[in-house]
């Protein structure tokens, strides 16, 4: 890859990458917030993975109180001001709201923008650290999990330590989900609201190399794994090592961290799943200048995993989608280079153990597409060597837990986020990661607090 030179080339695609959406004036806040009914026993709230208080702080948004309807969210979500900008609202709150019947919902996600983007823009503290009570918790990953549980630990007065193997905090955000969708700053600042409470993020640290885990063990009272999910699997067939095939987590990554490098522009571009880390690598593809994205899934549009808005976007950018399509060997020249893609077409047939149709391939369906790069996007693989070196019990990677208490089959470490997520367990939002994290730390605060605390 070759790093593109600051010219009217990279000004335009630095452009391509910033954020979409522009926030509601003022006055366009206050005439969204006076439409809301302010329901009582609100079913967006039901609808909110971390339960915000959505009337209230809508409410305040249309009496002028932005510290408090900022505070409103933040109380609830530790990083509202992301699951503005990424939640699926359309099926959460928005799509919970009364006026669905009606009209149409309150704009609950752009609304909780405004008042966040206040709190930021006035670099408000809106929390303080609670009073120390001399005990310690380890969090194994700085990302929305990690996070959400270690500013709810501050609160009750743990001395918080959070281990993270990147060179920034954040997870997810900072590294997985486009810049467009979710800018740095933003991730960047909730970081910071959540150190100035007094935690301790140790950064470039990988637990299993710079620090045992029998030694966090031995130092820490509990123990929170909340580490995300690591890199895209191999497909398992050949021509994966040729040049230009990429791994869609590293190839979002580094349209976040830059710098925007040359190897898409004009090209073909093949992405292989037909999840939201497809949509994403597809439409950062676009961005970076491909002539044609093709985004190819083994089955059809209707079990694509993919939010809806996710797939109407892609559609908008240009991607294209071939269903019922399987790659079966990539191709390449004599110098190395991907030239196309050997696929096959597929059918459903007898469903699995997960109740889906299984794809099975069309005999003599084999076809070639004609593509200069290749996205893998067929899901995550996961950190089974870290779990393992916990001494926890796990299914493929998913980390067992009791679902009332968190805990593992170490009762002293608790798990949340992306590692209990699968097999049937939830579907991995970054908004319910959140709430996990939240949970992980109230069941913590009931195992260590004193007797003379619960009395």
């Amino acid at each position: 890859m070759v790093p593109i030179q600051e010219n009217a080339m990279t000004m335009q695609l630095r452009r391509n990458f910033v954020e979409l959406k522009n926030k509601m004036t003022k006055n366009e806040a206050i005439e969204e917030a006076n439409r809301c009914l302010y329901c009582y026993d609100a079913p967006c709230i039901k609808a909110c993975p971390t339960s915000i208080q959505i009337p209230n702080f809508i409410k305040k948004i249309a009496s002028g109180n932005m510290k408090g309807s900022a505070t409103t969210i933040l109380e609830a979500n530790p990083i509202g001001a992301s699951c503005a900008r990424v939640c699926p609202t359309e099926e959460l709150c928005e799509g919970a709201c009364v006026l669905n019947s009606s009209t149409k919902p309150i704009k609950i996600g752009e609304l909780q923008r405004f008042a966040t983007d206040w709190a930021m823009e006035t670099n408000a503290q809106l929390f303080k650290p609670g009073q120390s009570n001399g005990q310690k918790v380890a969090i194994i990953g700085a990302g929305p999990a990690g996070l959400s549980a270690a500013r709810e630990l501050s609160r009750f007065g743990y001395q918080v330590t959070i281990y993270e193997a990147e060179a920034k905090a954040g997870g997810l955000g900072s590294y997985g989900i486009v810049a467009f969708r979710l800018p740095n700053d933003v991730v960047d600042w909730e970081v910071e609201q959540i150190e100035q409470l007094g935690v301790d993020i140790q950064t470039n640290t990988t637990v299993g190399v710079d620090i045992a885990a029998e030694e966090i063990l031995a130092q820490y009272d509990s123990v929170i794994l909340a580490v995300g999910m690591g890199a895209v699997p191999n497909l398992g067939i050949e021509g994966e090592d040729l040049d230009g095939v990429h791994d869609a987590i590293e190839f979002v990554r580094k349209t976040k961290m830059g710098p925007l490098t040359n190897d898409i522009i004009g090209k073909h571009v093949a992405v292989i799943g037909a999840g939201n880390t497809a949509i994403d690598g597809a439409t950062s593809a676009v961005r970076l200048g491909a002539d044609n994205v093709q985004i190819l899934y083994r089955r059809t549009q209707k079990e694509m995993t993919a939010y809806k808005f996710e797939y109407e976007f892609a559609k908008q950018d240009g991607v294209e989608f071939k269903w019922l399509t399987a790659p079966k060997k990539i191709i390449g020249n004599e110098a190395g280079h991907v030239t196309g893609i050997e696929c096959v077409k597929m059918k459903l047939g007898e469903a699995g153990p997960d109740g889906r149709q299984r794809p099975e391939e069309v005999k003599d369906s084999n076809f070639i597409i004609e593509v200069d790069a290749v996205i893998k996007a067929i899901g995550q693989t996961r950190f089974v060597s870290l779990i393992e070196a916990f001494g926890l019990a796990h299914t493929n990677g998913v980390v067992d837990i009791d679902e009332t208490t968190m805990q593992t089959s170490n009762d002293k470490v608790f798990a949340c986020g992306d590692v209990v997520f699968g097999n049937g367990q939830g579907e991995a939002m970054v908004v319910t990661a959140v709430q996990q994290g939240k949970d992980a730390a109230y069941k913590i605060h009931e195992r260590l607090r004193k007797p003379s605390e619960i009395a």
